[in-house]
């Protein structure tokens, strides 16, 4: 079987255990710093999250011994460039999404996410794409906003136009 370009299964494997690995030192640190011990009361705050923290160390390092020792096993191909391609198509957008809510307010960001994918991804025509976006970004103000008094960020748009 030919060897193609792109990330291969080990590699993956390894990232995701280091990423997990690190996951669990930062829960051991962030542990400590409320007790690990046995108090008077019982527990510490910090003794579960420890031992979770722990484990979860452990389990990743389990990870890489188990991918360094079936190394050449591990050489498939876990995603080339059209599955990559494809995962940015889909991942794209959601962090597009994520930035302009973070600055424009998440009723603008819903509209422009929507009117976005529905276009250039759904095919929907751009008028019922704009009807879609735009009614499900004021429904969402009517329900949050107005109906269950839950205000979500809002961002300078509708500040400079008055709803805030």
């Amino acid at each position: 079987m030919p060897r193609s370009a792109g990330l291969t299964r080990f590699a993956m494997e390894l990232v995701v255990a280091g990423a997990t690995g690190l996951i669990g030192a930062v829960v051991v640190a962030g542990a400590r710093e409320f007790g690990t011990g046995w108090g008077v009361a019982g527990p510490e705050p910090g003794y579960f999250p420890f031992y979770i923290g722990i484990l979860i160390v452990i389990g990743s390092l389990g990870t890489i011994v188990a991918t360094l020792v079936r190394r050449q096993r591990e050489q498939r191909i876990f995603l080339d460039a059209e599955q990559a391609r494809r995962v940015a198509i889909f991942c794209g957008p959601m962090l597009a999404f994520v930035i302009v809510a973070s600055t424009l307010g998440l009723y603008v960001a819903t509209a422009l996410y929507l009117f976005g994918v529905m276009r250039w991804q759904g095919g929907y025509k751009t008028g019922f794409a704009t009807v879609v976006a735009v009614g499900t970004a004021v429904g969402f103000y009517f329900i949050f906003d107005v109906w269950f008094q839950v205000p979500l960020l809002k961002g300078p748009i509708l500040n400079w136009l008055g709803i805030y």
